[in-house]
């Protein structure tokens, strides 16, 4: 039974972050941002592009491919008012992302919009070349609503849609408008799979000249999907961390990289990012849930799993193994899952061995995540990040976390 972080409060993870420290736009070059190693206690100062000179030999390095769409809609109603839509994920005819990524002619999604109280009913139009485009408002849920897209002509896609239509959804941190700048680096040059709202940012600091040489340096190379969502966002408000409910995210991961992720358990197996490694400890939870019920049919880690399980769990080899056996059983060449895992202190981590991540907010649940794998070090670490002048959030500097 591993410890219970519910009783955690947020305040405990609390620091003083300066507005000039938060990156406002990316660097020219990807590979020039500032490096922190911190292993095993020692921190040191590093330029991004080499990394692959500090990595463990023989390590995998598991990257999310996740490609940020174009989210951000905006519509001028005819009385002249703005209203922003931004869409969150899809409701219907496919809540699936790939797919609903793939839908022609028109779909449902959950959005959020801007400037709503001017938006009681009626229908939306932004009129394109090449491209019609009407937003109809259907219902309110939650703190969202529901908006049903359709547009012309029909058989684009509506990933196409948002590619004409829509702008880069950068961070609200930020404050500012995204720019011509913002297409190309909101984005890594890996990225491949449309559907986050927000950058897997930790993979944004990675070029073609960085992923050679990590190739060249035996260095190997995986990738999973994460479609992160806007919940990465979602500040935590709960008095303690029993009370906050973590948003549930998709991830696809194909059975080979399942199969290649179990073969390196022997060697380091580091996460580019934090949406990595909610996508790799995952694994494990699924693989637990699977062997525990063959013919379960909802994939779906639950935020406490981890700390309310048994002792008697599998190893991390035998965890894959159920999942892959799973998915072979069931014809599925690849796996796709919701997951709602936090990781904060009083985790154990069954197939990390590291993190490259960016710095994050205070009080956040991605802070939590860095305190879980370097304990209360997470301290010394930003201290020294705030002191060198090092840039945090999105667009900032990176990290190599070597427990």
């Amino acid at each position: 039974m591993t410890e219970n972080p519910k009783d955690l409060t947020i305040q405990d993870f609390r620091y003083s972050l300066p507005d000039a420290a938060v990156a406002q736009y990316p660097l020219a070059n990807r590979d020039e941002s500032k490096l922190l190693f911190y292993q095993q206690g020692t921190v040191s100062d590093h330029t991004f592009r080499v990394i692959p000179d500090l990595l463990p030999s023989g390590s995998l390095l598991v990257f999310n491919d996740t490609k940020v769409v174009q989210a951000r809609l905006l519509f001028t109603k005819p009385t002249g008012g703005t209203i922003e839509i931004f869409c969150l994920e899809p409701v219907a005819p496919h809540t699936e992302m790939q797919q609903a990524m793939q839908q022609t002619g028109s779909c449902t999604w959950q959005c959020l919009v801007g400037n709503a109280k001017r938006w009681k009913s009626g229908t939306l139009q932004l009129v394109l070349p090449q491209l019609k485009l009407e937003a109809e408002l259907q219902e309110r849920v939650a703190d969202a609503y529901l908006i049903k897209f359709s547009w012309q002509p029909q058989e684009l896609t509506f990933a196409e849609v948002l590619e004409k239509a829509g702008r880069i959804p950068l961070p609200p941190y930020l404050n500012r408008a995204a720019d011509e700048t913002d297409i190309s680096r909101y984005q890594t040059v890996y990225a491949a799979a449309a559907g986050a709202v927000a950058a897997p940012t930790a993979g944004l600091h990675f070029t073609e000249k960085v992923l050679a040489e990590l190739s060249q340096r035996l260095i190997s190379q995986a990738k999973v999907t994460l479609h992160v969502g806007a919940g990465t966002f979602k500040p935590v408000k709960a008095p303690s961390m029993a009370d906050h409910q973590m948003h549930a995210e998709e991830i696809y991961v194909s059975l080979e990289t399942i199969r290649q992720i179990q073969a390196h358990l022997s060697k380091p197996v580091i996460p580019v990012g934090t949406t990595s490694l909610r996508t790799l400890e995952s694994l494990y939870w699924l693989g637990v849930l699977v062997s525990q019920n063959p013919k379960i049919s909802n994939l779906h880690v639950p935020q406490w799993l981890p700390y309310e399980a048994s002792a008697a769990l599998p190893t991390p080899t035998l965890a894959l193994q159920a999942l892959a056996d799973y998915l072979t059983k069931n014809q599925h060449d690849y796996l796709r899952a919701t997951t709602q895992l936090l990781i904060a202190p009083g985790y154990s981590f069954k197939i990390c061995a590291g993190l490259i991540t960016n710095f994050h907010q205070p009080e956040s649940t991605l802070l939590l995540l860095v305190s879980a794998l370097i304990g209360n070090q997470w301290r010394t670490v930003y201290e020294h990040a705030l002191k060198k002048q090092y840039r945090f959030l999105s667009y900032g500097d990176s990290s190599l976390l070597l427990p």
